[in-house]
């Protein structure tokens, strides 16, 4: 069974960064797709990156890479604003058969 861990959510004012870290552990022979998604109560979860290509809403601010162990990912968000204010989940799966691993979700707070 594959568990995920993340890490680097924190608090930081507008305009500041924060990287966020997420690795694979358990059964992960095979690699896995995997991606960065954010939710905000309320609302739906939305997809904000991957290794190749980010949100049109983080674009230019979020970039994801893939880090130098297998089936690890991260997400480095600079010039924050406090929309990005959300729990960030990193998410894996067999490549082509969707996100079916979820981890627990870092909390990242953006003050004005």
């Amino acid at each position: 069974q594959v568990h995920l861990v993340e890490s680097g959510g924190g608090s930081v004012q507008s305009g500041g960064s924060l990287r966020l870290f997420c690795a694979a552990s358990g059964h992960t022979a095979r690699r896995l797709c995997m991606a960065w998604f954010r939710q905000v109560p309320g609302k739906e979860r939305e997809w904000v990156a991957n290794e190749d290509e980010s949100a049109e809403a983080v674009q230019g601010r979020f970039t994801g890479s893939l880090g130098d162990a297998k089936n690890t990912l991260a997400l480095q968000m600079n010039s924050l604003k406090p929309e990005d204010t959300a729990m960030y989940f990193c998410a894996a799966g067999r490549c082509g058969d969707g996100y079916t691993i979820w981890g627990q979700g870092t909390q990242v707070t953006v003050s004005s």
